[in-house]
């Protein structure tokens, strides 16, 4: 049926969910068909006979029961569960719920409005053994969203908008006085108002105007806009912002530790704009070293209660887009203030340690200092020291662009610190933790942010230097806290899930690699055996994703059950408050406690650990879709080129594949395997030729070339060209 003729409304509908509904919200009492007709708002004699109709059969069913004559009520029993929608890409749900073993199947039919990541009420139907429980959504308890980006298609007195996103199963209705500004083939954010119970689709308006389909600006825009995320600041925080008093004063200088006279520099990405952890470096008398890490004190600024820190928590995080920083806090705070910047006083929150040669803690110290950063070093400056032993650093790898000569104590001081760290690193390593270096993607973009060239960022040992000495920060912080039983912000991070990494063993296994299962302290080694042997392979791409992926994610709560991954009992984050209002939040209660104070409330801290982490993942989201719609972009101008790929994927409809040179992925159609009738064999993760028994599996490496670039959906589709070597 066109959009044009679409029926907003159906006389013969299946009145059971709102039934269902209606009975569920007060279980106890009864109703009478006139009754849910009044509810529904229904006075038509065939919808009346259609309620009746329902009762008789849900009765019949024995999912309700006529207590009286005529009147019924909900029979409340274990088939009915609340949780949350996981929309599949072909119109059907599972419905997860932590109380049920498996996963409910819920038929398009069956989802009676709601929409991913809604919570709702379903009752489950089919649960004998051997069968798949399958349900049917009862209730919507709570919507996930209610706003949307997409495409408007305008027509003479309506509207409809079309997400990309493949979950999201139907399109939203636009009446002509709702459109505002929109033009037809415009990407706008639309807001669900309404979803009438007769309507194929749900009713909204358009709030936002993002630009045309394909445009780079308009893209980027919605990609926030998809996550809810913004990408500027309220007039009246950036206003706010400014007018606070950033300068150095003496009076505050008595109230903190003066570091100012020790050596103190920063090392960080070459393109960064705020710095807000500095390493500082003191050989002490007795032959230790006393290493501080220093934290820009945003506290000082960000005060509870205001605009500003208003703003702050609801962002909870800065977004990093492909070409831009969405940053959590104002440029005047984030890049200046807060920016412990070279050759400059700032207000820092440090953890100082008195560390021996053997990297073992001997004393420490938590509180509010004054720094001046003697040194700006990028990541690639600082490795050429460690490699070289302090040479001159050539032009090429340089922030000013000039070689220059690094002064002696700084050049002792970086080659101590990288020593201790490599000893803080195999300590972790040998206590179980895992060494996730995944490659990073990244892109070399023009001036008008058109990406030119694509480059991959590996951690080297100047990454490990920062690296161990912000997790001793973390660690330390939170232990001592911990210690006191008192309520903190914890980075927790659970074990990974058995089935998960079962599924991880069957695929390496496929290249022959292997894990060991007999204990927690065997599944780590043999992870980080794993993730060395890959190192440099074709598959490594995908079996780091895919071992990530097996993990467990880590989030923030007040329940501290450790952090698997990096194996500490207590873990925090202390280390980055310019970018993260959870780290904000730990340095607010350390102070507290510091002070004496008694322990905070532990629900109210919990709401925001949550919220954070919340936001934490839509903004991971959105960097992972701005890498795609990046992929995308320069893959559009490469279009007449074949390319060498690995199958990261294969699945009934086709195979995905990797391009080794660049890690953009895209999807080769069964269908378009033209040399053979292909079959999907589960077991083998292989497609299978029906006539030459030819097998495409994980893990081959095949030539393709780009058959659609889709910027909109962000998605490359491949012609598959052969297996390589064959």
């Amino acid at each position: 049926m066109s959009k044009k003729h679409k029926k907003l409304g159906n006389k013969g509908k299946d009145f059971s969910a709102k039934i269902f509904k209606i009975l569920s919200k007060d279980p106890n009492k009864t109703f009478n068909y006139k009754q849910i007709a009044a509810v529904l708002e229904l006075n038509d004699t065939q919808s009346r006979n259609e309620i009746i109709k329902e009762l008789k059969y849900l009765t019949a069913k024995e999912k309700i029961e006529e207590v009286d004559r005529g009147k019924y009520r909900i029979i409340t029993k274990a088939d009915y569960f609340e949780g949350v929608i996981d929309m599949t890409s072909r119109k059907t749900a599972y419905f997860v719920c932590p109380d049920l073993e498996d996963d409910v199947f819920i038929p398009t039919n069956n989802l009676n409005h709601s929409l991913d990541g809604d919570k709702v009420k379903i009752y489950i139907y089919n649960r004998r053994k051997g069968r798949r429980p399958e349900g049917e959504v009862v209730e919507i308890i709570e919507r996930k969203k209610t706003d949307f980006v997409g495409v408007i298609d305008i027509q003479k007195n309506f509207a409809f908008v079309t997400s990309a996103n493949p979950k999201m199963y139907t399109d939203i209705f636009i009446p002509k006085e709702k459109m505002g500004e929109a033009q037809n083939g415009d990407v706008v954010l639309v807001h669900i108002e309404d979803w009438p119970a007769k309507a194929d689709s749900p009713f909204g308006v358009v709030t936002k105007v993002l630009g045309k389909p394909g445009e780079h600006n308009t893209e980027i825009h919605a990609i926030l806009a998809e996550y809810g995320l913004p990408y500027d600041f309220p007039v009246e925080v950036e206003v706010y912002a400014k007018k606070l008093d950033t300068s150095i004063q003496e009076s505050e200088i008595l109230k903190r530790r003066d570091m100012r006279n020790t050596l103190t520099f920063t090392i960080d990405p070459k393109d960064a704009k705020d710095f807000d952890d500095a390493l500082s470096f003191e050989k002490l008398p007795n032959g230790n070293y006393e290493i501080g890490i220093h934290i820009a004190d945003v506290s000082h600024y960000v005060q509870e209660g205001t605009v500003l820190d208003d703003e702050a928590y609801q962002r909870a995080t800065s977004v990093y887009l492909v070409d831009r920083v969405v940053p959590m806090l104002p440029e005047v705070l984030s890049n200046f203030a807060c920016s412990l910047r070279p050759h400059e006083e700032k207000y820092t929150f440090s953890a100082v340690f008195e560390l021996n040669e053997k990297a073992e803690l001997v004393n420490q110290w938590f509180g509010r200092t004054v720094t001046y950063s003697d040194q700006r070093f990028a990541y690639e400056e600082a490795q050429h020291i460690i490699e070289t032993k302090g040479n001159q650093i050539p032009a090429e790898i340089s922030l000013t662009g000039n070689e220059y000569t690094v002064d002696a104590p700084i050049v002792e001081a970086t080659l101590k610190l990288n020593e201790l760290a490599k000893i803080l690193r195999k300590k972790r390593m040998q206590n179980g933790a895992i060494s996730f270096d995944k490659v990073e993607v990244k892109f070399h973009l023009n001036e008008n942010a058109e990406p030119t060239g694509v480059y991959f960022k590996v951690a080297k040992d100047a990454n490990h230097l920062i690296e161990e000495f912000m997790l001793l920060a973390n660690r330390k912080v939170a232990e001592f806290i911990g210690k006191q039983k008192k309520t903190f912000v914890y980075r927790i991070h659970d074990e990974p899930d058995q089935d998960k990494l079962i599924n991880l063993q069957t695929v390496i296994s496929k290249f022959g690699y292997s894990l060991n299962f007999k204990s927690k302290d065997s599944i780590s080694k043999s992870l980080n055996t794993l993730l060395e042997d890959v190192q440099g392979k074709k598959e490594q791409n995908l079996v780091d994703t895919l071992a990530i992926r097996s993990m467990s994610k880590a989030s923030y709560s007040t329940e501290n059950i450790g952090h698997y991954g990096l194996a500490f009992d207590y873990y925090s984050h202390f280390t980055s408050p310019i970018r993260r209002y959870p780290d904000v939040m730990a340095h607010r209660l350390l102070q507290h406690y510091l002070d004496g104070g008694a322990s905070a409330d532990a629900e109210v801290y919990e709401e925001k650990c949550m919220h954070s982490s919340t936001m934490e993942s839509l903004a991971a989201n959105a960097e992972r879709d701005s890498i795609k719609y990046m992929q995308v972009k320069y893959m559009q101008d490469h279009k007449d080129e074949e390319f060498l790929g690995v199958i990261s994927g294969v699945t009934e409809w086709g195979i995905y594949v990797e391009i080794i040179e660049n890690k953009c992925e895209g999807m080769v159609r069964i269908r378009e395997i033209r040399d053979d009738y292909y079959t999907f064999d589960e077991k083998q993760y292989a497609l299978v030729g029906e006539i030459s028994h030819n097998i495409i599996q994980l893990g081959d490496e095949v030539i393709v070339k780009v058959k659609n670039a889709d910027l909109v959906k962000k998605q490359l589709d491949f012609h598959f060209i052969k297996k390589k070597d064959s």
